[in-house]
């Protein structure tokens, strides 16, 4: 039993040490600074354990003599044990002025902001808001937050509740979002690739199904994506878009949510102008394909319990128009 735990346990170690959301394999340069600070931590402790288990290992297999009460084997120890001292100092003067150094990098970027987007924190969900000089030019993105690769990206985070926090292990460290305050840092991906986002605050009942993905990606392939997201939902192509836009308009999914270009501009919840283009649904816990969407409208709260989203008594054929006409919104 105790040797399956142990397997166990090692196995989660490996994994968590492979892949995306890891700190050890940095995208960008704020993560990469994290890493070699970590990897430079790891590797002093490391080496320090070794030569304590060493030196505990060989007073505990030593036989006492009867030299050892002599005065020369007295300095010899005191002489091991200023030596050891002195070393123990200088290691905490170089970690210290080493966290100072890397810790300087990560607050200031090493550019000019190309893109400023505000994230905001909800139970349990994210909202990305990019702004420009024309207010007309607002794009809200829902928990996928799209950056150019190769350039520095201002974040401006608060929270519309509790204390969340913003974490993209490959990017960047962590980031807290206080309720009233604005919180500002930066982010930046050196090459392409969707990298995984999570709230690293304890913040309620599904604080770990409140994730998020980062897109980073050239930067003409940002650009006609901000392009193409401030424009307004396309207007209903089949008559089964037509019935379910109707169903959408008329039940209660326009008292929480906005789709840009119809009647629809409630914010309680997130935006869906687009949200066919999106890679998931419910913050990361779902992929969005049109089964997890028709699972996810029709009872929510199977999927993740205490969210703020009602279930839908939805018919058959309600259903399907609706799922039609969501999934139209690209």
């Amino acid at each position: 039993m105790i040797r399956r735990a142990l397997f166990v346990a090692a196995a989660a170690a490996a994994a968590g040490c492979n892949g995306n959301q890891n700190v050890f394999n940095p995208a960008g340069p704020g993560a990469r600074d994290i890493a070699t600070l970590g990897g430079l931590l790891f590797a002093i402790c490391g080496v320090v354990y070794v030569l304590v288990l060493v030196a505990l290992g060989w007073a505990l297999a030593r036989r006492r003599r009867p030299s050892d009460d002599t005065d020369e084997t007295t300095g010899g120890l005191t002489r091991a044990v200023t030596i050891a001292v002195a070393a123990t100092i200088v290691i905490l003067v170089a970690i210290t002025i080493s966290s100072v150094v890397y810790g300087r990098g990560l607050t200031s970027p090493q550019g000019p902001g190309a893109v400023t987007v505000d994230a905001i924190g909800h139970q349990w969900w994210w909202e990305f808001q990019y702004h420009d000089i024309t207010p007309s030019d607002f794009v809200t993105s829902p928990n996928e937050l799209h950056i150019p690769v190769g350039v520095p990206v201002q974040i401006k985070a608060i929270s519309r509740d509790v204390i969340h926090s913003f974490w993209v292990p490959n990017l960047h460290g962590k980031r807290d979002l206080i309720p009233g305050q604005v919180t500002n840092f930066w982010i930046q991906a050196d090459r392409p690739g969707v990298y995984r986002g999570q709230c690293a605050e304890f913040c309620g009942h599904q604080h770990a199904n409140m994730a998020f993905n980062v897109v980073a990606e050239p930067m003409d392939v940002f650009t006609r994506w901000i392009q193409a997201q401030r424009r307004p939902a396309p207007d209903p192509a089949t008559p089964e878009e037509v019935r379910g836009q109707q169903t959408f308009l008329q039940g209660p999914c326009v008292m929480c949510h906005t789709i840009r270009g119809t009647s629809a501009g409630s914010r309680v919840g997130p935006e869906l102008t687009h949200v066919a283009s999106r890679l998931t649904i419910a913050a990361g816990t779902l992929p969005n394909t049109r089964g997890h969407l028709a699972g996810w409208v029709l009872d929510p709260q199977s999927v993740k319990p205490g969210n703020r989203m009602p279930p839908n008594a939805l018919t058959a054929d309600d259903l399907q128009n609706v799922l039609t006409y969501l999934r139209s919104l690209r």
